[in-house]
């Protein structure tokens, strides 16, 4: 679990899910992410931590292929099914990015500011990431240069990066391997449910498939704590992410429109897209 700092405690109930062949190891990468980490925004619900997975190749040079997966998703499929989809060359292999395709501002975001398709655009929650071919096109190195010389406003700061930087070798899953709760068709089996919207289970009743998430988190440790800070989550709350969610679609078209985007402002763009350039 990548991590810059957990408390003993917390890292002692999770370690309590250990069982026999599944071990959780806790990596502090602070100091990796000590030279760039001035120039990580927080930005919306999107808070530094998620870089971390642009760094998973330097980090773990004995590895050629990793599975990534953020901390608000449910497994609900055998996950080593996903490690071993034919990705061939690509580096990474990853589903659609179900909000983004499905909302206009979005898909305008995409286009316009990152220049990728935004039938093409992927979500960054669960990857496959082919760590030989993300070193060999040094995709860690262009994030760090792009971070380091330019101040892009962007909504999704990794994905973003990983869409452009990506481009063009992205294996795409069906999305039933990142199912976002939208009342969109599942592809194949519902594998993973990833709650990468602005409602959680955690602080909603009304989440699509927020079941799964309630199912495993009885028989979780932290379960005391998820009701309380479920309860505590208020009207006053609701109104904070409501006013959030509606401001980022109103910033996408900002952005969008910004002459200062990845698409109007990095000169030789190849070099750092389409790769093998």
């Amino acid at each position: 679990m990548l991590n810059t700092g957990l408390c003993p405690e917390n890292i002692a109930k999770v370690k309590q899910n250990e069982c026999n062949g599944f071990v959780i190891d806790f990596i502090d990468i602070s100091k990796n992410l000590e030279k760039v980490k001035s120039h990580f925004k927080n930005v919306y619900h999107f808070s530094i931590v998620t870089y971390y997975r642009l760094f998973i190749a330097s980090l773990f040079p004995e590895y050629e292929r990793i599975v990534y997966l953020d901390c608000d998703l449910v497994v609900l499929g055998d996950v080593s099914r996903l490690y071993h989809v034919p990705m061939g060359a690509n580096i990474l292999a990853a589903a659609p990015e179900q909000f983004v395709q499905s909302t206009p501002a979005f898909r305008h975001y995409a286009d316009a500011a990152l220049g990728v398709d935004p039938d093409e655009y992927v979500n960054a929650g669960v990857l496959v990431i082919n760590l030989r071919e993300f070193r060999r096109n040094r995709i860690e190195e262009k994030f760090v240069e792009l971070i380091t010389q330019y101040d892009f406003d962007l909504l999704d700061p990794d994905q973003a990066y990983l869409n452009y930087l990506c481009r063009g070798k992205i294996f795409t899953l069906p999305n039933g391997w990142n199912k976002e709760p939208m009342s969109l068709v599942c592809e194949g089996e519902k594998n993973i449910v990833h709650y990468a919207l602005y409602k959680k289970p955690w602080q909603y009743d009304d989440v699509i498939d927020g079941e799964f998430f309630w199912h495993y988190a009885e028989k979780s440790p932290f379960y005391p704590q998820i009701l309380d800070n479920k309860a505590a989550f208020g009207a006053e709350e609701r109104a904070k992410k409501e006013a959030a969610a509606k401001e980022i679609l109103e910033h996408a078209m900002v952005i969008a429109e910004s002459d200062y985007t990845f698409s109007k402002k990095i000169k030789g763009g190849r070099r750092y897209g389409k790769v093998g350039a």
